[in-house]
């Protein structure tokens, strides 16, 4: 529903071009109003915070640990509805589908991802061929004109991360040299973006060094999920967009019915407290626990001790992404042993590297939550694991990127 300008009758007497004066004025104030009513819509959309709260809806998904599949269930955007918690914005919104001055390619990297967000988005995937030479180089050529256009390159930086960064770099230079307007880089899953800091001596930062190579290559924006830690935005010297994918997770755990009194929220080690802290909030303001681990190596995680009660409880453990299920594996055997009724883990990025299905399948967890950020193949599907779209989340968040340049370009 597009906001319209109500403004006085003019007289009998009036000119026509006083007419045509009032004219302009009620279009470019439609044009800013519908700006304010999106970004009144998504400041609305963050202020869901209680999971049991009386204006919330609960999805209608299947709990994949009843089902017993060995496919997780993956609830993804169809003809029949979208996740309840975006349903106040229509697909049909005051705004020019067909627009031509915005564009979407796909990398290799996770192409279904991409294509369900054109589809919420209403847009076609722009034509984009990438082939490698015999040697293994990329070679990148867009196969329709970006000149003009607000770009915006779809492509995580998972497994595996060298080849994939460095298609997405091409991919860049390749729309900067065909005269794009804005290029921006939609990244589900940045990479590198554990080593944020030097921990030891002689360590490289190599966080800073990915987000030099990917503003050096041409890009204008960055929109991103759920990145590793907040100082890694600060190494981009171009405007960075960061998603959170809490929402998703919390909307499908309303559906669960687990009772607010028996839930507690734990950190998996002291670095994700705030992470966890803020997803405890919007979960009923649950209890928080915390997981002390000593790390002896990469990859490598020792579990000491439990801060908090969670005798008794549901335990949500929360963390960016999942790797190889070391941490949170150690994490969950000290939650059963100190008396946790049911564990589950959620977390963003479903990394999944050797030997994490084995960690995850083991009996531990009751169930484990991710998103599609990055793909997970059909071989690493087990009966706990429920994999969640994004699509709808990024989609959205393009399209009022894309609102709110036109708007400014409108009143500059």
């Amino acid at each position: 529903m597009a906001a319209s300008l109500v403004m006085p009758s003019p007289s009998s007497s009036s000119s026509s071009a006083t007419s045509a004066a009032l004219a302009a004025a009620a279009s470019l104030s439609s044009s800013s109003s519908r700006f304010l009513l999106c970004r009144r819509t998504l400041f609305e959309c963050d202020s869901f915070t209680r999971i049991y709260a009386t204006n919330t809806v609960r999805c209608d998904m299947a709990e994949s640990n009843r089902l017993g599949n060995v496919k997780p269930t993956i609830p993804i955007l169809n003809d029949r509805t979208l996740p309840r918690f975006l349903e106040s914005v229509p697909v049909e919104r005051q705004v020019d589908r067909n627009n031509s001055k915005i564009k979407l390619f796909s990398g290799s990297a996770n192409p279904s991802l991409s294509q369900e967000i054109a589809w919420y988005m209403g847009l076609e995937l722009g034509k984009i061929n990438i082939k490698r030479f015999a040697d293994g180089e990329f070679y990148v050529q867009l196969q329709e004109s970006v000149r003009g256009c607000d770009v915006y390159l779809l492509q995580p930086t998972c497994p595996p991360v060298n080849e994939h960064l460095m298609e997405l770099e091409i991919m860049i230079d390749a729309c900067r040299r065909a005269s794009a307007k804005n290029i921006t880089a939609v990244i589900p899953y940045f990479g590198y973006a554990r080593a944020d800091r030097k921990t030891q001596g002689r360590e490289s930062i190599a966080a800073k060094l990915v987000a030099n190579l990917i503003t050096e290559a041409g890009a204008n924006r960055v929109l991103a999920c759920d990145i590793h830690s907040g100082q890694s935005l600060g190494y981009f010297d171009i405007p960075v967009d960061h998603v959170y994918c809490e929402q998703v997770i919390l909307d499908y755990l309303a559906s669960k019915k687990i009772c607010s009194e028996d839930l507690v929220v734990v950190s998996p080690d002291v670095g994700g407290v705030a992470r966890a802290r803020a997803f405890a909030k919007k979960l009923s303001d649950a209890p928080l626990a915390i997981v002390d681990k000593r790390r002896h190596g990469h990859n490598v995680a020792e579990v000491m001790n439990l801060i908090g009660d969670v005798k008794g409880k549901v335990a949500v453990m929360v963390d960016d992404m999942i790797d190889t299920a070391g941490t949170i594996s150690k994490g969950a055997a000290l939650l059963h042993q100190e008396g946790a009724r049911e564990v589950y883990a959620c977390c963003t990025h479903a990394v999944f590297s050797p030997p994490a299905i084995e960690r995850l399948s083991g009996g531990l967890f009751q169930e484990v939550i991710v998103t599609n950020t990055i793909p997970v193949p059909e071989k690493n599907y087990f009966p706990q694991l429920t994999v969640l779209t994004v699509a709808n989340l990024l989609g959205e968040t393009i399209w009022r990127v894309h609102d709110d340049s036109s708007v400014s370009s409108i009143f500059q």
